[in-house]
C-alpha cells in the first residue's frame, strides 16, 4: 500500500500512479548495529551530491525526468534550487573553496561566488552513449574528471540511439593507434531501404576502416580520464582505455580510483559477461578498452555471446598491458558513486563504499532474460585487498521496483556527511518496461548510521 510523506525538506516523492513512492527504511538489510532513515525524498532523478565545509548538501539533478536539470542546496531544514539551466543532463557536482564545479553533456562550469558562472570545459565528446563525469581534486591542485565513450564496443551501429543528433559522433584514442582494419555490417540506420552501411572502429558511423588504419591520439578522449589546471586550462590525458568510469574519487593518500562499468551483449561489436572494474588509475596508463576487459582479453571464449561470434582485437598495436583492477564486480551491477570511510567508529578505516546501481534491462537487444539480480545495493570493498562484502541491500536482494519493497531502487552515489553518517543517494522508480526511464520526484536521499 502506497503512502504519501512530507519530508524536512516539503518535497513529496510520487509513483507512476499519482501516490507518494512506498518507503520502508525496514525493507533495507543491514549489518547489525546500523540503522537506515530517510533523509530526504522527492528529487527529480539527481545523480550526484557533495557536502561543503559547512555541512550543507548540494545534490544535482539530472534533468532525465524533467527539462530543467539543476543544483539544489540542502541546508537548515531548507531546500533552495542554487543553479539550473544547465545542458540536460548534469552528471555531477563538487565543491571548492565555495565554488560550485558542475559537470553537465560536453562542459564543466564553475558557479563563482558571487554567482557568475564560466564554463571552463567544453567540448567534451560526451553526448554518446557515456558522459563526462563530476571532477575531483588532488594533492597537485589539480582538477580530473572521467569521459565516457560513445559506444558499447568502439564501433558506432543501430545500437547507438543517438546517432540521428550525432550522425558525425564515434570515439577517440587517447594515444595514436593502429587499428586491424575490420568493418562491420548493419542495415543502413538513415536508409528506408535494405541497404546495408559498414563501419569500422574509432570511425563514424558508415565509414570503413582500411588495414592498418592509424588514428591519431586526441586530447579530449573517448574513455578517458582528464586533467586540467583548476581554471579548465592545460587539458592533459592522465589515462584511458576505460569503458564508462562512471564514479571517480582519490583516497585520503592521493591515490585515484575509478568505477567501470562493462561492455553490454549488443550492437555491431557485442561482449558477453564483461564485469564492472574498480581500478586504481595510474598517469599514462591504458586499460584496455576496446579489446579488454578486467585486464583480460575480449577474445577470450567466455566473453563470445550466445551463438557467436568471439569477438576479436580491433588495435593491432595495444598502448601497453592492462592493469587488473583492485575489485571485480559480477556484470551489470552498474557500479556508481563511492567514498571511503575515515571514521573507526563507522567501520573498517579507509575501505570504499560504493553505490550499485543495477538494471532491469535485457542482458542483449530482443532477449527476455533480465538482470535484475545484481546491483541496486551498497557493497564495501576492502581496499587492502579488493575483497567485495554487500553493505545495504533490500531484503528481497531485488530492487523495490520489482519486489515493492520500500527500500532501494537505484542507489547511485555514497558521501560521508560532516556528521559521520553514509548517505545513500538513490535515482528514484522506474516504469519496468523502460528501465532507464525514471518517474518524477520518486528520488531519495537514505542516511545509515552506526547504533552500537
Amino acid at each position: 500500500m502506497g503512502w504519501k510523506m512530507e519530508n524536512k525538506w516539503g518535497i513529496k516523492a510520487a509513483d507512476e500512479s499519482g501516490a507518494a513512492r512506498y518507503l520502508n527504511p525496514a525493507d533495507i538489510s543491514l549489518p547489525p548495529g546500523y540503522r537506515a532513515e530517510v533523509f530526504a525524498e522527492g528529487l527529480d532523478c539527481p545523480i550526484c551530491m557533495q557536502f561543503d565545509g559547512d555541512g550543507s548538501l548540494y545534490v544535482a539533478e539530472s534533468g532525465l525526468t524533467s527539462i530543467n536539470p539543476r543544483i539544489l542546496k540542502l541546508s537548515g531544514g531548507q531546500v533552495e534550487a542554487v543553479a539550473d539551466g544547465f545542458n540536460r543532463e548534469i552528471t555531477g557536482v563538487n565543491i571548492l573553496h565555495g565554488e560550485l564545479y558542475v559537470s553537465h553533456i560536453g562542459k564543466i562550469t564553475v558557479i563563482k561566488l558571487d554567482k557568475t558562472r564560466s564554463d571552463i570545459i567544453s567540448g567534451l565528446p560526451s553526448y554518446g552513449d557515456y558522459r563526462n563525469s563530476k571532477v575531483v581534486f588532488g594533492f597537485d591542485r589539480k582538477m580530473y574528471f572521467s569521459v565516457g565513450t560513445a559506444t558499447n564496443s568502439g564501433v558506432v551501429g543501430p545500437d547507438n540511439f543517438w546517432l540521428a543528433e550525432q550522425p558525425f559522433l564515434h570515439d577517440y584514442p587517447g594515444d595514436y593507434i593502429m587499428l586491424k582494419g575490420q568493418n562491420f555490417e548493419s542495415n543502413n540506420f538513415f536508409s528506408a531501404t535494405q541497404e546495408k552501411a559498414y563501419t569500422g572502429a574509432y570511425s563514424p558511423y558508415g565509414t570503413a576502416n582500411l588495414p592498418y588504419e592509424v588514428k591519431k591520439g586526441m586530447v579530449k578522449a573517448s574513455g578517458s580520464v582528464l586533467r586540467s589546471n583548476l581554471d579548465g586550462s592545460g587539458l592533459e590525458v592522465f589515462a584511458w582505455g576505460l569503458r564508462n568510469p562512471f564514479g571517480i574519487g582519490f583516497d585520503e593518500s592521493g591515490r585515484l580510483f575509478v568505477s567501470n562499468r562493462g561492455f553490454d551483449v549488443r550492437g555491431s561489436r557485442p561482449i558477453a559477461n564483461a564485469p564492472d572494474d574498480f581500478y586504481q588509475v595510474l598517469e599514462g596508463t591504458w586499460y584496455g578498452w576496446p579489446d579488454y576487459t578486467g585486464g583480460d582479453p575480449v577474445t577470450m571464449e567466455r566473453f563470445m555471446p550466445d551463438g557467436g561470434p568471439r569477438p576479436e582485437f580491433l588495435i593491432t598495436n595495444h598502448p601497453g598491458i592492462p592493469p587488473r583492477p583492485l575489485s571485480v564486480f559480477p556484470p551489470h551491477g552498474s557500479i556508481s558513486g563511492f567514498a571511503f570511510n575515515y571514521d573507526y567508529d563507522f567501520g573498517p578505516y579507509g575501505n570504499a563504499y560504493i553505490a550499485e546501481c543495477g538494471s532491469l534491462g535485457p542482458r542483449a537487444a530482443g532477449s527476455t532474460a533480465t538482470i535484475a539480480g545484481v546491483g541496486h545495493r551498497v557493497s564495501q570493498i576492502d581496499m587492502n585487498t579488493g575483497g567485495i562484502t554487500v553493505f545495504a541491500i533490500n531484503k528481497s536482494g531485488f530492487s523495490a521496483v520489482i519486489s515493492r519493497e520500500g527500500g532501494f531502487s537505484r542507489p547511485v552515489d555514497v558521501v560521508f556527511g560532516p556528521d559521520k553518517a553514509m548517505y545513500v543517494l538513490d535515482m528514484g522508480t522506474y516504469d519496468i518496461n523502460i528501465p532507464d526511464s525514471f518517474l518524477p520526484s520518486t528520488g531519495v536521499i537514505w542516511k545509515i548510521t552506526r547504533t552500537g
